[in-house]
């Protein structure tokens, strides 16, 4: 009789004369492999006297408890807050979050989805902005429709245009629409814009909106006056010193995310400027930091947590091939950091 401890399921699979995967379908009970493979298989299983690894039975175990959540990177609040939203669904159902950041890399979110679908985790969740790139839509629609067909769910936050699955939306475009119009109420006429890389859906969509209520009362964003750095606190810096050495001309400067704002406060504070005095400055996300700022910082609010808690209730809510998607407002909130201009100014 064979040494139990050192058979391997790839000597029963050579002694049946057959691959590694039909011995793992029959031996998990899987009903879809033919009466005579499944009779090899047994046969060489009980030949050579093999028995299943029990702890890589129960890290298979564990892998369907296990839910996947890939997001651009977990150090930034906005992130960190739908972390936190979806991990308190998934613990209220006895599931596990694996969490993984990609720093904004497509090529990593497909290895990513790609690894989770090979581990059987029951469901995916991709929190944060889809690419404007068609070879990664391409790319990660062929990781998650075998996925979906073989029983997985995905849920994401933010727009994910080539993706069938169930969405959570926030509303970037209407709610950068709706802060230019309360910038604009406030006496500003000239604005500039620190964005994050153009080819994410999130920026697009944001500076679409904010563009689009400028033009409504006859003013122009242009080119010019958008200066794209990194999407992080580092970038914002970057991107309002790249404006104050250009010349500053607005008098309102829009950052498309509150990191992003934080770094342009910092910068200027540190050129000795004053907000609202000199210019004014205003963000996106109200992640939980700004309101403690000095001066607070008036942003777009998005119920960060809330928009976790969704994604995960519908990746847990089977719907069958019906696509749900779930838009959130946001809300446009006025804080010290944005002030009023003198007509003529």
């Amino acid at each position: 009789m064979a040494d139990r401890t050192h058979v391997t399921l790839q000597d029963v699979a050579r002694a049946a004369a057959v691959s590694p995967a039909t011995v793992s379908r029959v031996l998990n009970g899987s009903a879809n492999v033919r009466d005579d493979l499944r009779a090899r298989v047994q046969d060489a299983a009980g030949r050579l006297a093999y028995a299943p690894n029990a702890h890589a039975q129960a890290l298979a175990g564990a892998s369907r408890r296990t839910v996947g959540v890939i997001c651009h990177d977990v150090s930034d609040p906005y992130f960190a807050m739908i972390a936190r939203g979806i991990m308190r669904v998934a613990g209220d159902n006895g599931l596990l979050v694996m969490l993984a950041s990609t720093f904004r890399d497509a090529d990593r979110e497909v290895a990513y989805v790609s690894m989770l679908r090979a581990q059987r985790a029951p469901a995916i969740l991709l929190i944060g902005s889809g690419f404007e790139d068609k070879s990664w839509e391409r790319s990660l629609a062929a990781e998650i429709d075998p996925y979906l067909r073989g029983g997985g769910r995905v849920a994401v936050v933010s727009r994910h245009r080539s993706l069938r699955v169930d969405s959570v939306l926030p509303e970037n475009r209407e709610g950068a629409a709706a802060l230019a119009k309360a910038l604009l109420e406030m006496g500003h006429r000239r604005f500039a814009v620190l964005a994050g890389p153009r080819d994410l859906t999130t920026v697009s969509d944001r500076i679409a909106g904010f563009r689009s209520t400028l033009a409504s009362a006859g003013l122009t964003l242009s080119e010019e006056d958008i200066v794209e750095a990194g999407f992080t606190r580092d970038g914002g810096y970057d991107a309002m010193n790249t404006l104050l050495t250009r010349g500053l001309a607005a008098t309102c400067v829009f950052a498309v995310t509150d990191v992003m704002a934080i770094g342009a406060l910092s910068a200027l504070r540190d050129k000795g400027m004053s907000v609202p005095g000199d210019v004014s400055i205003a963000g996106f996300d109200d992640i939980p930091i700004v309101r403690d700022l000095t001066p607070a910082l008036t942003t777009v609010a998005l119920p960060l947590e809330q928009l976790g808690e969704r994604a995960m209730e519908l990746a847990l809510r089977d719907s069958g091939r019906r696509r749900r998607i779930l838009r959130v407002a946001g809300e446009v909130v006025i804080r010290a950091s944005t002030g009023r201009v003198p007509p003529g100014n």
